[in-house]
């Protein structure tokens, strides 16, 4: 493979000459909030290792107790805020500079707002001081925010630079997350269009920390990027075909994908409204397991459902699993692509640490027409034939990304009229019916599957979404955990030559050279029916700690 310079790897989408001139300016005012004393030498930048995750540990740029605080989750975080062993701004002051120098790395922040969070998280240390408590579950964390999601003050856009707009208000999440004692301190690095799993905006494209030749993942590549470099402890993202997931999984951090309309929406920038073919989710992105549960009872704890009569109220139930046996299903493969030889090797592994436990009972779960399905999502996404997508680039006189042009391009897309919509909804009915009859018929609570056919992907290379975009369909929730396991090139070999299952699978096989992905981290995903979020947190929980055991 031929080497790229750094310079090259985090350069953003082109454009006519007004749309490059708006995007240098863009540019050059975010990086005119980034402050002298956290620019890294130059002789870092010129040549940074593939492997930049170590760097805010040895630059020189954060104290001790800066590196200390960076490396808590934020359920420690807040548990020590609220135990007055923590102030909010010495919190979001070390997340803040680490995410400075994140950034520098691997382009993942579109807006850095240091300051703003300091004024945040004074009041909140003044409110503790008066009251001698805290203001919420969620007082003086930091949380980083995907840039799509409206924060007041901040830049913000739908995916394109023509979609680009400073918020006048928040959007209920973030407002909610506001009124719970959230700190905002930076927003994320998305794709062009919001739907690649790849992250390469204006902005730039954001590199997978671990491997700075592998994508972070999308669509909110910059959310996973930024907690895997530990500049965030707590982010949010969302979710409409695997973007929550993938970049969790790509970064070894955690994300989980609620059922959809359970979380609130309303105000997120997007170029689609209206269109409710499928749902997207938000939802954490974090770094340990116990943190997407401190999200979703924080956040749901705040009833959305009485500001958005969209969102459903559908209260979040932890079961406890030492009174019930759990009954996993193992889904190798969907029938469609066969994962890469680590994400196999994850899934051999967890098989036979359950199946060595007294807590689980183990199955093979069989994939029940998943090619079917994911064609039908994919037509879903894009019912007006992608007319909507070439307008705003041609608005804002920006170059088509190559994935951009194979999401909405034939045979899944095509323009549809009123009939041709309903009977498509018809199709994707149907198809819920028959997988939810299916899922009864295997007789298990969760499933265990790969959240994408190997670990991160080289950059423009994701051209299938089936691992996660299944579940979307079916409005399954799931969470991404990593395994602990990372790709490595002595084991991680096909045993003998793959036969190909299908077209995809031919072009995951071709992907495939094992000392390219040396490093990346190896997760899988814990899956369930729709409204069991409960019990996705409960059994990822059993799972994780007997894989690791």
């Amino acid at each position: 493979m031929a080497t790229v310079s750094f310079k090259d790897k985090i350069k953003g989408v082109g454009g006519d000459a007004l749309y490059e001139a708006k995007a240098r300016v863009l540019l050059e005012q975010l990086e005119a909030k980034i402050p002298a004393s956290l620019r890294l030498p130059p002789a870092i930048l010129a040549d940074p290792p593939l492997d930049v995750t170590h760097i805010p540990e040895t630059c020189g740029l954060l104290t001790p107790q800066e590196l200390t605080i960076t490396e808590l989750d934020a359920t420690t975080v807040c548990q020590k805020i609220a135990a007055g062993e923590l102030t909010a701004v010495e919190t979001v002051t070390a997340f803040g500079k680490r995410a400075a120098i994140a950034h520098q790395l691997t382009a993942c922040l579109t807006d850095f707002f240091l300051d703003e969070g300091i004024k945040q998280a004074q009041q909140l240390d003044e409110y503790f001081r008066k009251e001698g408590k805290v203001i919420g579950p969620l007082h003086g964390l930091p949380i980083s925010v995907k840039s799509h999601y409206p924060l007041k003050g901040t830049l913000g856009c739908g995916g394109f630079l023509a979609h680009m707009e400073t918020s006048t208000e928040d959007c209920d999440m973030t407002s909610i997350l506001r009124s719970l004692g959230a700190v905002f301190y930076v927003k994320t690095n998305q794709p062009q269009s919001l739907m690649h799993l790849e992250s390469q905006s204006t902005y730039g494209r954001v590199l997978n920390p671990h491997n700075t030749n592998l994508t972070p993942g999308g669509s909110s590549g910059g959310e996973s990027a930024l907690i895997a470099m530990k500049g965030s402890c707590m982010g949010i993202g969302t979710d409409g075909g695997g973007s929550i997931r993938a970049p969790a999984a790509h970064c070894g951090i955690y994300g989980i994908r609620p059922s959809s309309r359970t979380t609130p929406t309303d105000g997120l920038l997007f170029y689609h409204h209206g269109q409710d073919g499928v749902f997207a989710s938000t939802g954490p992105m974090c770094r340990s397991a116990r943190d997407m549960r401190l999200f979703l009872e924080a956040v749901l704890g705040a009833n959305p459902a009485l500001r958005d009569p969209d969102v459903l109220p559908v209260p979040l139930k932890v079961p406890d699993l030492t009174q019930k046996k759990l009954r996993v299903g193992i889904m190798m493969h969907d029938g469609v692509v066969m994962p890469h030889p680590p994400t196999i090797r994850a899934l051999k592994l967890v098989k036979a640490k359950l199946e060595a436990s007294s807590e689980v009972e183990v199955v093979d779960y069989i994939p029940y027409d998943h090619d079917r399905g994911y064609s039908i999502i994919r037509e879903l996404y894009y019912e007006d034939g992608g007319a909507t997508v070439r307008r705003f680039l041609k608005e804002g006189g920006e170059d088509m990304h190559p994935l951009t042009e194979w999401v909405i391009s034939p045979p899944y897309v095509k323009d549809h009229d009123t009939a041709q919509i309903w009977k498509l909804r018809d199709q994707r009915d149907d198809f819920r019916r028959e997988y939810s009859d299916h899922w009864w018929s295997q007789n298990v609570d969760v499933v265990i599957c790969p959240p994408y056919q190997g670990t991160a992907s080289r950059h423009d290379t994701a051209k299938y979404w089936g691992y996660t975009a299944i579940w979307n369909l079916l409005d399954y929730p799931g969470a991404v955990f990593p395994t602990g396991l990372v790709a490595d090139p002595a084991v991680d070999i096909y045993q003998e030559p793959p036969s190909p299952m299908s077209a995809a699978d031919e072009y995951n096989i071709s992907l495939y050279d094992a000392a390219i992905f040396k490093g990346a981290p190896v997760s899988l995903q814990t899956v369930s029916r729709r409204f069991n979020d409960g019990l996705v947190l409960a059994a990822q929980d059993v799972i994780e700690r007997i894989l690791k055991s």
